[in-house]
């Protein structure tokens, strides 16, 4: 049966070591072992990387020391190991060891990552009835745009594809590097061809042979039925191109919407205020109400009281299958500020009734 490993027993210090010591004697068994040295050893190396990544994270070290495994995520690669503590040692100031280290567990090989664009935020404004009912709106935008006269080839019309004199047609470079580990050979992606191993033997005169441009480019956004203030409409691919070929990146439409004084909405309600009269109230009545199709007659039943709701049917926001809500309206009775005589006769008749 294999046993657990003991990270403190790999690295060479006692459970009580402070953060100083852990980080010494990493540094110390990485420097002996390292693969690309002389006398490397890979599987020590990864074990002692391995054990840092633990000892050397507070919460981690922690979980180890109780349980003898640790729940949290690592970071990079699989052991988690941290490299931003590496950073400033004397002589390596500019040395990236992230870049170092996934170059080295890759194999050394270069991989080209898919190359994104950008991504574009715009915002537009629509009217309160827009954002109900849906609209179409033209935005015109200046972003970097795949090239119209090479299609984003880079090359002059009629132009060919020549090897890649940067690389020798590998699409990648080799270089070496001193690191506190010693020399460190990696490959990177060819900057000039973009890891294509190739470029056209006459650049594209409208783009310089990048393959894209900034122009400006009008954009149709269909803004769909009900959508809400706040929200966002996403365009995949329609952000900045990449010059040398690649995915662009999106575009995202954060929307606006007017606040009307007839309406107010709350999700697939929609409400309106309407004021009847006192009398109409009590004995009911018929009103035009404004919609948001025009105005609508509605009848109030007698006895209504204030803040009741009434409804007329469909006229409210879109449904996503097809039908409409209901336009909610509350009633509002209006009390008049000033009688007539004649008037405060009726009403104490009134209350001599009791009402």
């Amino acid at each position: 049966m294999r046993m657990k490993k003991d990270y403190y027993e790999i690295l060479g210090v006692n459970r009580s070591a402070s953060d100083e010591e852990v980080k010494k004697a990493f540094r110390k068994i990485a420097h002996k072992y390292h693969p690309d040295k002389k006398g490397g050893d890979e599987a020590r190396f990864k074990e002692a990387s391995e054990a840092y990544a633990v000892l050397s994270d507070k919460k981690r070290r922690a979980e180890y020391d109780r349980y003898g495994h640790t729940f949290s995520s690592g970071g990079a690669g699989s052991s988690g190991f941290d490299f931003s503590g590496f950073h400033g040692f004397q002589g390596f100031e500019d040395v990236d060891f992230g870049d170092i280290f996934s170059e080295f567990f890759s194999g050394g090989r270069a991989t080209r990552r898919e190359r994104r664009g950008r991504d574009i935020s715009i915002d537009v404004e629509l009217t309160f009835k827009e954002a109900v009912f849906g609209t179409e709106r033209r935005v015109l935008i200046t972003k970097l745009s795949v090239c119209d006269a090479c299609k984003g080839s880079g090359g002059k019309p009629g132009s060919k594809m020549i090897s890649c004199s940067s690389c020798s047609g590998k699409g990648a470079v080799h270089e070496t590097r001193n690191t506190f580990f010693g020399a460190v050979s990696t490959t990177r992606e060819c900057d000039h061809c973009h890891g294509r191993g190739e470029v056209p033997d006459a650049a594209c005169s409208s783009c310089s042979g990048l393959g894209a441009r900034r122009q400006q480019e009008e954009i149709k956004v269909a803004v769909p039925a009900g959508i809400e203030n706040g929200e966002m409409i996403r365009m995949t691919g329609r952000g900045e191109a990449v010059a040398g070929g690649g995915t662009s990146g999106d575009l995202y439409i954060k929307i606006h919407v007017k606040s009307d004084t007839r309406f107010k909405r709350d999700g697939a309600t929609l409400t309106t205020t309407l004021s009847i009269k006192l009398t109409d109230a009590l004995l009911g009545g018929e009103y035009s109400v404004a919609t948001l199709d025009g105005d609508s007659r509605l009848k109030i039943p007698a006895g209504v009281a204030h803040g009741d709701t009434l409804r007329i049917k469909e006229q409210g926001i879109p449904q996503p299958n097809g039908s409409r809500s209901d336009l909610v309206v509350r009633i509002h009775i209006a009390i008049p500020s000033q009688l007539s005589s004649t008037a405060k006769k009726h009403i104490e008749n009134l209350r001599k009734e009791g009402l």
